[in-house]
């Protein structure tokens, strides 16, 4: 139709060219030479798709960051007396933004798990619902049998007494025998009524330690609701402000395991779970000494109170530094009234406790949560007493795992430009 005549295709063009060692049209195909060929080609895709990710990873990594050195000789003290200033000036103000930021960091992985199916207003929303109602379960569950046996406790308290008075009146005879003339019974009965006044109006209140907890809250009201609005508001905007961090921080490679934020998060949440777990055995395990001295007749009161002894010793794990200690007092006072040398086996089982909780269980649990040296941890806590008191020891702990995360977050990330001198300076 073009006017063009089309010649047919001759032999040579209709025929694929071949190489010197390629087998003649119609021949049998040599197996072993195909599979060479097969094993050839898959080796050098697979070399080019190793070639390939191993570009993408290089591009993905990013170059540190390098400070000059102006910035470490001027900048960077000045920024850090800054900031130690705005601390010191800020005073609680800065405490409460550091609770509040504390909370939210450790919920937002639940909130982030309901925001898959739910707006991130209603996870929030959720999430604190399920917070108080999970408090109040545990303290329900808790207070029936310890208000039943500190109310058998306050009981008792007279026979204790009668029976501790008996007691001095003994030794007192036997003091007299050997002519040691002491008159000390008088005094013991009045030091030992007014001790015993003092814990039945202590057990009278921790009876009721829900009221007392509710009135020390309405006494810092402010603060308990200035810190739930705060940590509300950075839940609810935690995407934007962790994007902020992200760009004030330098640059990750993009995978959740460098990534700053996330980071943060999994340390703090890893703590929290450590020391909850932490109190949760070390209550336990007293409770279950304290029975088993009962059982034993060495400490007959372990088996009456050994819950509400557990329950408040793993409470007490909660508060770092001095908390085993104010733990084990109440089941040391009340073998001293009952007897001393139950004072003595039970204050023996404590130090066992204390032995096994700073040599097995808080290196097993902590050693896998803070990552820490242990001397930093006494440091933080020492410093966060002195600071701020009981709250900021409490704090202690979390803010070292951020300021951990941090220093190895930089440590990756940023580079300090050399203070090289050459041979013709003057120093």
């Amino acid at each position: 139709m073009t006017g063009v005549t089309e010649k047919p295709p001759t032999a040579a063009a209709s025929e694929p060219q071949r190489g010197a060692g390629d087998a003649p049209a119609g021949a049998p195909a040599d197996p072993a030479r195909t599979a060479a060929e097969g094993a050839e080609g898959v080796a050098e895709s697979q070399t080019a798709a190793d070639a390939a990710d191993a570009s993408a990873e290089a591009i993905a990594v990013p170059s540190p960051v390098v400070l000059p050195r102006w910035v470490q000789l001027v900048l960077l003290p000045l920024s850090l007396l800054g900031l130690w200033a705005l601390a010191k000036a800020s005073g609680k103000v800065l405490v409460i933004f550091v609770i509040a930021a504390l909370i939210a960091l450790i919920l937002n992985p639940l909130v982030a798990f309901l925001q898959r199916a739910l707006p991130r207003g209603l996870a929030v929303l959720l999430v604190y619902v399920a917070f108080f109602v999970a408090l109040a379960g545990i303290g329900f569950l808790l207070a029936n049998p310890i208000s039943n046996q500190v109310a058998s406790f306050s009981h008792s308290v007279p026979h204790l007494i009668k029976q501790s008075n008996k007691t001095l009146l003994e030794l007192q005879h036997t003091l007299n025998k050997h002519g040691v003339h002491v008159k000390f019974i008088k005094q013991g009965e009045t030091a030992l009524q007014t001790l015993g006044d003092k814990v039945v109006k202590g057990s009278s209140s921790i009876v009721s330690f829900s009221g007392a907890l509710l009135s020390e809250a309405a006494s810092a009201l402010f603060d308990v609701v200035l810190i739930f609005v705060l940590s509300v508001y950075m839940l609810l905007y935690g995407q934007r402000i962790g994007e902020l961090v992200r760009r004030a921080m330098p640059d990750g490679d993009g995978t959740p395991e460098d990534d700053y934020p996330a980071l943060v998060q999994a340390a703090l949440v890893r703590y929290v779970g450590g020391q909850l777990m932490f109190s949760l055995i070390m209550g336990t395990t007293t409770a279950l000494a304290l029975y088993l001295l009962g059982l034993l007749g060495i400490f007959h009161d372990g088996r009456s109170y050994a819950v509400v002894f557990g329950a408040f010793y793993g409470l007490m794990e909660l508060v770092p530094y001095v908390g085993p200690i104010l733990g084990a007092l109440p089941a040391v006072l009340v073998a001293l009234i009952t007897h001393p040398i139950s004072a003595v086996w039970v204050t023996l089982m404590f130090i066992a406790l204390q032995q096994l909780e700073g040599h097995i269980v808080a290196p097993q649990i902590f050693g896998h949560t803070l990552r820490i040296n242990p001397l930093l941890v006494i440091f933080s806590l020492l410093l966060g007493l002195q600071v701020h008191g009981i709250v900021g020891a409490l704090i202690a702990l979390p803010i070292l795992s951020v300021l951990r995360e941090t220093v190895v977050y930089l440590h990756r990330h940023v580079v300090f430009e050399p203070w090289n001198r050459g041979s013709s300076g003057v120093l």
